[in-house]
């Protein structure tokens, strides 16, 4: 099940951004093939498998990549692939062997994904970096935070998993789709620093227009508007307000009791500091949950602040079955949903090499073969 369902990966072991775009097309129903190192991996994985959860839904083979034999059967495994999906710097890939020509030549229709930092070129594309480093060159880094304060990393969302993941999965699906139709593959070059620039195209937009100062926590988006904020509730809880149309800050002003003028000068900057002030008393008059129950599936736009142990119980996230327990462990489903293609039942992620031979089988390795590659150490 799934609208990938026959479509076949091969990833190269990694971290971040490239198990967490194999794993949105695994959700999907594409069969990934992940190609992990023997011995220790060096990759951070957790000591139990089941807590890497952005590595579920894979079948695992492990592989000596120094020896040219496992270079041969990634190969193999190529020919009949797809994908493919790696993450190492720069240069790499070359010198295993698994250039893009290399593989390409194997197999034409092959779509070879690259997932860096900084990209295949340029004066950074060999340096060490992570999200923070490739957020901070965009612009994204410096526009986030509050007035008069340092920026604030928004965790590694907008390079990793925004600008990484998400574009090189959207590139491979395209180049997939092209080469389905013209029986030739392509080469994704999927550089965090250029996905994060492009989530930032409306600020740019914005910037030109004049629309945004640049300066931290004194525009519409990033607290400068009282009215897009986050207030600390009587308990010490948050909610999140983000009445931005006017019509939705007239619900809001109504239900939480701001006087007819707030209401009339919602856009006059000037006005700001003293409707902030009113937000922050208001909101610390009463509880997050009472405040719920005033706000929540009203036009307002007002939500609670919620941490990773509520959310899954939300009454909202719970009828949408947003979230669900794989091997023990809660994480959120597979997004989006489709109406027809439906979506596969997601597995937990699986054991280094657990499925060694069947891997080998499939890309035609005899059993006495894969006995011979097993007892020289070259797959486990």
């Amino acid at each position: 099940m799934g609208p990938l369902a026959g479509i076949r990966i091969v990833e190269l072991a990694g971290i971040g951004p490239g198990p967490m775009c194999a794993m949105l097309l695994a959700d999907l129903g594409a069969e990934v093939i992940l190609v992990e190192r023997t011995g220790d991996s060096g990759l951070g994985v957790p000591l139990d498998r089941k807590f890497a959860v952005t590595s579920r839904g894979r079948k695992s083979i492990a592989l000596d990549l120094k020896k040219p034999e496992s270079i041969e059967a990634v190969l193999r495994l190529i020919e009949k692939s797809d994908g493919l999906i790696e993450g190492f710097r720069p240069g790499v890939m070359e010198r295993l062997g698994l250039s893009p020509e290399v593989c390409l030549k194997r197999n034409p229709k092959l779509v070879y994904g690259r997932m860096t930092g900084f990209g295949q070129e340029g004066p950074l594309a060999h340096a060490a970096g992570h999200d923070i480093n490739y957020i901070s060159l965009t612009g994204a880094l410096y526009a986030m935070g509050r007035k008069g304060d340092r920026p604030v990393p928004p965790l590694n969302l907008v390079g990793d998993f925004g600008g990484g993941a998400l574009y090189l999965a959207f590139g491979m699906m395209a180049a997939m789709l092209r080469a389905q139709k013209t029986g030739q593959g392509d080469v994704v070059d999927a550089a965090m620093v250029d996905g994060a620039a492009s989530l930032m195209t409306m600020f740019f937009g914005l910037s030109a227009a004049g629309r945004w100062n640049g300066r931290r926590g004194e525009n519409i988006l990033d607290t400068g508007a009282p009215w897009y904020e986050v207030y600390e509730t009587k308990d010490g809880g948050y909610f999140a307000i983000g009445a931005i149309e006017t019509k939705f800050f007239a619900v809001l002003a109504e239900k939480i009791g701001l006087s007819e003028e707030d209401r009339k000068r919602q856009y006059d900057v000037a006005h700001w500091p003293a409707l902030r002030e009113k937000f922050t008393t208001i909101f610390k008059s009463k509880t997050r949950d009472e405040w719920s129950a005033i706000l929540e599936g009203t036009d307002a736009c007002a939500t609670p602040v919620l941490s990773l142990e509520e959310a899954p119980n939300h009454p909202h996230m719970a009828a949408r079955k947003t979230f669900d327990a794989i091997a023990g462990v809660v994480q959120p489903q597979s997004a989006p949903r489709f109406a027809k293609a439906g979506a596969p039942q997601l597995s937990p992620p699986p054991e280094t090499g657990a499925q060694t031979r069947e891997i080998l089988t499939l890309a035609g390795y005899s059993a006495a073969e894969i006995d011979a590659l097993q007892a020289s150490g070259v797959a486990i």
